[in-house]
């Protein structure tokens, strides 16, 4: 089974040190409590920038939050990090056989259900804030 990217618990857990950290930051040392490289983090960072969600200073470095940690949420993050493409949480499998009834039904009947899944996790998401993660690290 093919799981949703890790980029997204690594977005978490960046933004939620960022959230607990009043010290500058450094990639190298969100690289450590990640325990990935530093490139890995620099691309998630990028990303997350993109977003709206963080301030990076070069050079200096350092990172910080654009945004109270009570107004990002999880599905923020996750948007923020592409784990998915829109609607396409779940792919149906290509081509099957039209010249079955099951077959040329399938996908309308499960891609159906499928978008209702997706909508409830995603709802879900929505309900999570960083700053009811991080109130466990104090």
């Amino acid at each position: 089974m093919k799981q949703i990217s890790t980029r997204f618990s690594m977005a978490v857990h960046i933004l939620s040190l960022i959230a607990v950290n009043s010290n500058e930051l450094t990639g190298d040392f969100i690289a450590g409590s990640v325990n990935t490289n530093p490139v890995v983090i620099r691309r998630i960072m990028g990303m997350l920038k993109k977003a709206g969600l963080v301030e990076v200073r070069p050079g200096v470095g350092g990172a910080s939050l654009l945004k109270a940690p009570e107004e990002i949420t999880l599905l923020d993050v996750y948007r923020a990090v592409n784990v998915i493409k829109e609607n396409q949480l779940f792919r149906v499998h290509e081509e099957p056989n039209k010249q079955c009834l099951v077959g040329q039904n399938i996908e309308m009947v499960l891609q159906s259900e499928l978008n209702e899944v997706q909508s409830a996790m995603e709802q879900r998401l929505a309900q999570t804030t960083l700053s009811l993660l991080t109130i466990r690290f104090k």
